[in-house]
């Protein structure tokens, strides 16, 4: 219990958004990905995932690791099948962004909340762990969080931020708890505490996230790592079940995101920032990875802006 406390005090949580969503007509995302965790709350109606369509009903909680491909389909009744491209393109004839806390009683209705958890400010936790979409039941503590963040990003007050700051860090801890009390991906977990506490690793992590714009061939992290050119990729591959280069790859397009969604910067530039000199292979690896055009990418601020 020692190793997952060390871990849970290495994670830096930063909450993006918190959303009401209105169902206006059900939808199956084959493609869904977002490189942000998603919490979907389910207040009405029903919401079904993966390839065998695995239904959380009323009160019940999907959760979608960040960097996690899976197929999701908002509503109940008889969906329209949409690639994520073409639900990006036409979203807003299928769902509507609540404007008050409360959820209209006539239509199928979710809470969505997208938040970051990274170890050491550099690893996406729960990407790291290669664990699927799964859905949590009966979780009173989980679904009263929920229900608090949702409501204070519907207010303005005093101390808004501070609290849901709080609420955020306060449910990714609940999460880390109830897949432990369940016993949920114990392989993983003991994967990943194993790694967190290789000093060397950690140093390789930090200058990735440093140096995602320069060389980061397997002889530069070699030579952070003090180990042979020839044995990083299989140190690193052994400790974290990847290689090196996937993952440098993961962290630049996650970044990509970051300053697509966040800056005015040409997609030209954002390729060259991240470490692609060239920008149509930055494009075609972009769609690729995330399903949809850098350039729409750029017009979505999270997992759903309606």
């Amino acid at each position: 219990m020692e190793d997952y406390n060390k871990i849970i005090e290495s994670l830096g949580v930063r909450y993006i958004s918190a959303k009401n969503i209105n169902i206006l007509q059900p939808l199956t995302i084959e493609n869904y990905y977002d490189v942000e965790n998603v919490f979907i709350f389910v207040h009405k109606g029903e919401v079904k995932f993966g390839k065998d369509k695995e239904v959380v009903k009323e009160n019940e909680i999907l959760f979608v690791p960040g960097g996690k491909m899976v197929s999701l389909t908002y509503g109940s009744g008889n969906p329209i099948n949409l690639s994520n491209d073409d639900f990006l393109n036409n979203k807003e004839k299928f769902l509507h962004n609540n404007e008050d806390f409360s959820p209209r009683p006539e239509v199928d209705n979710v809470t969505l909340i997208n938040f970051e958890a990274k170890v050491f400010e550099t690893v996406n936790f729960f990407a790291s762990l290669d664990i699927p979409a799964f859905s949590i039941k009966n979780n009173h503590v989980l679904i009263s969080l929920i229900k608090q963040i949702i409501q204070e990003t519907y207010i303005s007050s005093p101390g808004q931020n501070r609290v849901i700051k709080l609420e955020t860090e306060h449910l990714v801890i609940e999460l880390i708890r109830h897949v432990l009390d369940k016993g949920l991906f114990v392989e993983q977990l003991a994967t990943n505490v194993t790694y967190f506490k290789d000093p060397r690793l950690i140093d390789i992590f930090s200058y990735i996230k440093d140096n995602l714009g320069s060389d980061l061939s397997n002889k530069s992290l070699a030579g952070v790592a003090n180990v042979s050119e020839d044995y990083v990729g299989q140190y690193f591959k052994m400790l974290t079940g990847i290689n090196p280069q996937d993952y440098i790859e993961y962290q630049r397009m996650e970044a990509a995101v970051a300053l697509l969604r966040t800056t005015k910067k040409s997609i030209r530039d954002i390729g060259k920032e991240v470490g692609y000199n060239d920008t149509a292979y930055f494009c075609r690896r972009f769609k690729m990875m995330f399903g949809i055009p850098a350039g729409k990418m750029r017009r979505r601020e999270t997992l759903i802006n309606v």
